[in-house]
Parts: structure tokens; sequence; C-alpha cells
């Protein structure tokens, strides 16, 4: 159901483009890498792999790179219903490049990270002009785009066009790091010097788009995080943290940094006589939540009457605070302490050019934050699920 049809109620560099290849065969290793891992990897993959995935059919080099960029840090069942709504409105570059922001970014909420988003469609925009609307086929030109690494790079060239290139998500981390007992943090210089090292080694020429695909997949059902599915591993055998007795040991984590916290107001502004208009504001494009609507914030101690009179011209007639909400991102922890105001406004438009009255009805056409979403279901459509 959409918002207008409910009711309303109260590591490393290494080389790039040929010479990735080329370095990758002549690396010199300083471990023992094992012979058949690559070939038991494909075998596993013909009989478990995943072959029915949304970007698996019809495969184009636009529809690997929009789920790849979906999937980084993001689950795959997650990311299917967002990229099935993507590919209905962007069905190619040209749609994406010439598509409004706010539209890119409410298909886009809730997935988190939104600067993936903002660079997916600045390099829509980058290929239609420099590149004449084709999608790149070159490692190093897709490396140029904003928001395409190695790892992303090298899974385009995999899937898509079946060169043999190198990957390194957290599927493939977790495999490595467990197969070969690869000691310390993925982030550190030298461990993902090693881990690429293997990766590259193992990386076969030929049915690379079924190994790559094989990698992520075997990283995502059986060599998970906890519990991993051991006894049914195509490579236990040679695995080192399942000789050992210490998968959860690997991969290393990254050391621990206190989270930062943050408490502030979200300042939820009703006019008087119109239910159903409220004020959001355009955060900047950079930064927590860059380039999405979300409510006006203030400090816990600033005076809300005041601020409300100087910034946004209106005179507040109700306050009711509502209960603080904890809002969880990797780095910070976010103490958000909503106010319902009821106001009116003092002139016929507000000063602030980022901000907007929005008729909420209109909201699913907006980029919005999570946070701001479960407010404006709890408030105006009695639940925030």
């Amino acid at each position: 159901m959409v918002w207008s049809e409910w009711p309303i109620v109260k590591p490393q560099i290494i080389p790039q483009g040929d010479e990735f290849c080329s370095s990758r065969r002549a690396a010199q290793l300083s471990f023992n890498p094992h012979q058949n891992f690559t070939h038991n990897i494909l075998q596993w993959f013909a009989v478990n792999g995943r072959k029915d995935l949304p970007w698996q059919q019809q495969v184009t080099p636009y529809r690997v790179w929009v789920s790849e960029v979906m999937l980084q840090q993001t689950q795959v069942s997650t990311v299917i219903p967002y990229f099935g709504k993507f590919m209905l409105n962007f069905p190619d570059i040209t749609s994406l490049a010439n598509a409004d922001e706010d539209k890119v970014l409410s298909l886009w909420s809730g997935l988190g990270y939104y600067a993936r988003a903002r660079n997916l469609q600045k390099s829509a925009n980058i290929i239609s002009d420099l590149f004449g609307g084709i999608f790149p086929t070159k490692f190093d030109d897709l490396l140029s785009l904003p928001g395409i690494g190695k790892s992303t790079a090298g899974a385009i060239m995999a899937l898509a066009y079946h060169q043999s290139y190198a990957i390194m998500d957290g599927n493939v981390k977790r495999v490595l790091s467990r197969v070969y007992a690869v000691a310390g943090w993925s982030g550190q210089a030298e461990i993902a010097k090693q881990l690429w090292q293997l990766a590259e080694h193992h990386t076969p020429e030929e049915n690379v788009a079924n190994y790559t695909q094989a990698m992520m997949d075997l990283g995502a059902t059986l060599c998970t995080r906890s519990r991993p599915g051991c006894l049914k591993c195509p490579v236990a055998d040679d695995c080192l943290a399942f000789q050992q007795g210490e998968t959860t040991k690997y991969p290393m984590s990254k050391p621990k940094v206190k989270k930062q916290v943050r408490t502030f107001r979200f300042l939820i502004m009703a006019e008087q006589n119109e239910n159903h208009l409220i004020l959001l504001e355009k955060r900047p494009p950079t930064g927590i939540w860059g380039g999405l609507w979300s409510f006006p914030e203030c400090l816990v101690d600033d005076d809300i009457d005041c601020y409300c009179k100087e910034k946004h011209h209106v005179e507040v007639l109700l306050k009711k605070e509502l209960p603080m909400m904890v809002h969880q991102l990797t780095h910070f922890t976010f103490n958000i302490i909503p106010v319902y105001l009821k106001v009116n406004r003092l002139l016929t438009h507000v000063s602030d050019p980022s901000a907007e009255w929005v008729n909420i009805v209109d909201i699913s056409s907006l980029g919005i934050s999570k946070p701001v979403e479960k407010l404006i279901r709890l408030i105006y459509f009695g639940n925030s699920q």
C-alpha cells in the first residue's frame, strides 16, 4: 500500500586494467594455494548455486552494476524488492540519468548508505556524456566512475563480460580468510594484499561468471558469519579454520571504536489549519542521510519556539514531546527526541530554501530517512511498521 492509499487518521592498492590480470598470474605467493579449490567451488555451484536471482535474468552490464551497488553491505533478501522497483522505474542508463534525484532516493529509501544511489545517478550521467550512453567495457573506465571500486568493477567484468577479474566482497573475504586462516583485519594493507592475491590466484580464465557467483553464494549460504555449514562446504577439507575448530575467529574483526552518540530533536511541524501539511528540510548532499528529506532538527538545549520563529517563521501553538527513538548506524547512535508541533505560518513562504511544506500523501515521491518514515507512519497512519 502506498502513502496516498492510506486513510488519514491521527586495502592496499593493486594493479589495475591490463596489469590487473598479469599481476595475478605473475604473483609470487607466500602461501601454498590449494590446487582443487576452484574446481570444487565450481562443482558445488553447479548443484547448489543460486541461478534465479532477478539480476541473473536478462543479464546486462547495467543490471549487474545496479545489483552489485545495492548488494554492497546489504543482504540479497533485502535487495531483491528494491532491485525490482528500481529496474521498473529506471530500466536503462538514460532513464536513470534523466531522473529526478528525489525519485531515485525515494526508491532507495530504507536501503541505507544513500551515497550509493547518488553515485549511481552521477555515473549514469557520466556514461551518457562521456561514453555515449553505452556502458563501459574496460576495467579502468569502470574504476573512473563514482562509487565503483576494484571489487565492484571486477564483478561487472566477470558477471557481465565474462572476463577474468577477481572480486573481494564480504563473502569472499570470509571464505578465503577461513580457508587460509588469514590472521588480521582485512582493512590492514598487508592483510588486504594477501586476500587479493588469493582471490586473483583462484579466479579462473573460464567459467568466471559462475565462479564469481559461487564465491558469493558460498559465503552467503554456507560460510556464514555464525554457525557456518562446514560439513556441507566443498572446500572444508582444505579449510584451516575448520580443521583448527576456529571458524568463528575468522575473518578477524576491525578493532572496535566507540560509537559516537548524538542527541537532538526532530521538529514535526504541522499547519494548524491543514492536517496534511508538514515541514521538511532537504539535507546537504554529503553526510548522514545526504540528499534526503528530513524533519528540521534542533539541539536539546535550543528554545523550540525561538528556533521555529527565527528560522522557519512559524508560531508554535501546540507542543507535544514524543518518546525518544534510538537509531543505530555503523558509526553513530542517534537519540532522537520527536516533538510534534501545531504551528501558524507568519509568512506565506519559508525563508530557508532547503525547506518545503509537503502533503503527507505525497511523501512516497520523496527520499526520506527511515526514522522520518517511522514517525510519519506512527503519527499520521497509526503504526510504525
